[in-house]
C-alpha cells in the first residue's frame, strides 16, 4: 500500500511538473518583449539553426533539398506563427504557405505542407481559416504533376492544436477530402477520443499522422501519465498497421522520436505485410537526428517536419517545453 502511494505520488509530481513547465514555456513563447529579445540575439541563433530550415520559403525549400540529397529524407515544411488574429499577418502566412508549394515543386520536392488552423486565422472566425486552407489545399493539388515527386506524397497537413479546435479541425479535414484534396491529419495519442477519431479515418482510407501531444488537458479527456500515453499510442499504431487499414488503403505516418515505437510501428507493418514506401516515419528537424538516418539507411520513409521563418523563438521555446533536457541547449546559448 505504501508503496503505491509512493508511486501515485511521484507520478502526480511528475505530471505537475510537466504541466507548470510547459506552462512556463508557453509563457515565454507569447511574451512579445521576450520573443523581441531572443530574435535579435545572436547568441540564441544556434537554437534557429538547430531547429528551423531558415528565415523564409527559399531557405526553407533549400534545407528540404539538402535533406533529400544528403540523406535521402523528405520534408514537410511549415511557415512559422500560430494563434494568430491579425489580419495582415493571416493573410502573410496563406500566403507564404502558397509560395512554398510552388519552390517546392520547381524544386522536384514532395510539396508537402503542414499549418495549423489558428495560424489561418482561426481565432478570428472558423470560416476564415477554412477559406485560407482551401486556397493552399488548391495550389497544392494543383502543383501535382510538376514535380518528379510521386503524387502521393503531396499533401496539406492538418496539425492538431489544443482540445478545443479538434472537432473543427477533423471536420475540415474531412470536407477537403471528400472534395478529393490532397490532405492528411494529425491525431494525438494522449486524448481518449483518438481511437474513435481514427478508426473513423481508417475506414475511410484517408492519411494520418499519429503524434503523442504536446498539450496537457485534464484526466477526464486525455492520458496524465506518460506510461499510458505510450501504450494508448502502441494500441493505435495496431490500428493504424491491421489488416483492415491496410485494405482500405489507409496510409499511417508515425511520428515519434521514441526508438522503441519506432521499433514498434516496424514490427506492426512486418506482421501484417506493410511494405515499405506504404507508411512513413516523421521527426522533427534537429531532434534525434541519429535516428531518422538509421531508418533512412535501412530503407524506411522518413519525413522532417522543417518550420522556417521570422518567428522563430515561440516554436523553439516549445520544442524546450515538451523536454526539459532542450533546456541545456538554451542555457549553453546564451552563457558560451
Amino acid at each position: 500500500m505504501k508503496q503505491a502511494i509512493e508511486s501515485f505520488s511521484t507520478v502526480g509530481s511528475h505530471f505537475m511538473f510537466r504541466r507548470f513547465w510547459q506552462s512556463m514555456m508557453i509563457g515565454l513563447a507569447r511574451s512579445a518583449r521576450i520573443t523581441r529579445f531572443m530574435q535579435t540575439n545572436r547568441t540564441t541563433s544556434v537554437l534557429a539553426d538547430r531547429y528551423t530550415g531558415g528565415d523564409d520559403a527559399h531557405s526553407g525549400v533549400s534545407r528540404a533539398g539538402a535533406l533529400w540529397q544528403e540523406s535521402h529524407m523528405r520534408s514537410s515544411l511549415f511557415y512559422l506563427g500560430e494563434y494568430i488574429e491579425n489580419p495582415d499577418l493571416v493573410t502573410l502566412n496563406t500566403v507564404q504557405k502558397i509560395e512554398v508549394a510552388g519552390k517546392l515543386a520547381a524544386a522536384g520536392l514532395d510539396v508537402h505542407i503542414s499549418f495549423d488552423p489558428t495560424q489561418l486565422g482561426f481565432g478570428l472566425a472558423p470560416e476564415i481559416a477554412r477559406e485560407n486552407a482551401l486556397r493552399i489545399a488548391t495550389e497544392v493539388k494543383h502543383r501535382i504533376g510538376q514535380t518528379t515527386s510521386p503524387e502521393h506524397l503531396h499533401c496539406l497537413m492538418f496539425d492538431m492544436e489544443d482540445a478545443s479546435v479538434i472537432d473543427a479541425t477533423i471536420a475540415m479535414h474531412d470536407e477537403f477530402a471528400e472534395l478529393d484534396y490532397p490532405v492528411a491529419l494529425t491525431l494525438q495519442a494522449y486524448l481518449h477520443r483518438t481511437k474513435q477519431d481514427l478508426e473513423r479515418q481508417i475506414r475511410r482510407g484517408h492519411r494520418v499522422r499519429l503524434v503523442k501531444g504536446a498539450f496537457v488537458a485534464g484526466s477526464d479527456i486525455s492520458h496524465t501519465v506518460r506510461v499510458d500515453i505510450k501504450q494508448n499510442m502502441r494500441d493505435l499504431i495496431c490500428l493504424m498497421f491491421s489488416k483492415t487499414a491496410k485494405e482500405s488503403g489507409f496510409y499511417p505516418i508515425v511520428a515519434t522520436h521514441d526508438a522503441a515505437i519506432q521499433d514498434f510501428a516496424l514490427a506492426q507493418a512486418q506482421k501484417n505485410g506493410w511494405e515499405q514506401g506504404r507508411y512513413e516515419f516523421e521527426m522533427l528537424l534537429g531532434v534525434r537526428e541519429n535516428l531518422a538516418q538509421d531508418l533512412a539507411k535501412n530503407g524506411e520513409r522518413i519525413r522532417l517536419y522543417v518550420p522556417f521563418g521570422k518567428d522563430w523563438w515561440p516554436y523553439g521555446v516549445r520544442r524546450i517545453g515538451e523536454n526539459p533536457g532542450n533546456g541545456l541547449l538554451l542555457a549553453r546559448s546564451l552563457f558560451s
